[in-house]
């Protein structure tokens, strides 16, 4: 996606990049990927030159004609629209059942008000699932939305799968594409009350990272 969003940039008059996208390791994005993809699109760096107390620079483009990183990787609200480059995934470890009553996670601040299932799934927030996700965003399993209950641990946390057909080593989906009705960062926005840009640069930067195609 990254690929895709440079050239759709570039098809729409855009030149030029702003640095900040290669800033904290290019969102946690890999600075070397990153710059890859936009060299070869054929993109370029605004430069400056720091001379005495003056900052000196090459003609630089107004915002609206720079790259900006809410559109290479694709951010809610990106200008022009992109898809989004970050896709986050785990695990399912375990099922169990849980009783009417019977809590999970930290403290058994989430207790079942009727028998259901639940899963542990590999991702907390040592690896950028922020805890205030905790009984406020869904995942996907096999394309049908999940809520997570409890509180985020440090590496997993707790699915309630009530009555689906989930099996240990299934995959979960935290991020993916809105346009798919996938969960996505708009959801985590709203929940975590960090910007778009903080959350998927934890992710990025904690979780392990795979370039797709």
């Amino acid at each position: 996606m990254l690929t895709a969003n440079a050239r759709a940039a570039w098809e729409c008059g855009i030149r030029s990049y702003d640095a900040s996208i290669l800033e904290a390791d290019a969102w946690g994005h890999g600075v070397e990927l990153v710059r890859d993809v936009i060299e070869k699109v054929g993109l370029e760096a605004q430069t400056h030159h720091v001379s005495g107390n003056t900052v000196d620079s090459a003609p630089v483009a107004s915002r609206s004609d720079m790259l900006s990183a809410a559109a290479l990787f694709g951010l809610p609200g990106a200008e022009p629209s992109a898809a989004p480059a970050l896709r986050l995934t785990g695990t399912v470890l375990s099922v169990k059942d849980l009783r009417e009553g019977e809590g999970v996670s930290y403290g058994y601040a989430y207790r079942a008000s009727a028998d259901t299932r639940v899963a542990l799934v590999t991702g907390g927030y040592a690896q950028g699932i922020v805890r205030a996700l905790g009984g406020a965003v869904d995942v996907a399993i096999a394309g049908e939305r999940h809520p997570v209950v409890g509180r985020v641990a440090m590496d997993v946390c707790v699915v309630d799968i009530t009555d689906a057909a989930v099996r240990r080593g299934d995959e979960v989906l935290f991020l993916g594409d809105p346009a798919q009705n996938e969960p996505s960062l708009v959801e985590w926005v709203r929940a975590a009350g960090l910007t778009a840009g903080e959350l998927v640069t934890m992710v990025g930067l904690r979780s392990g990272r795979e370039e797709t195609a």
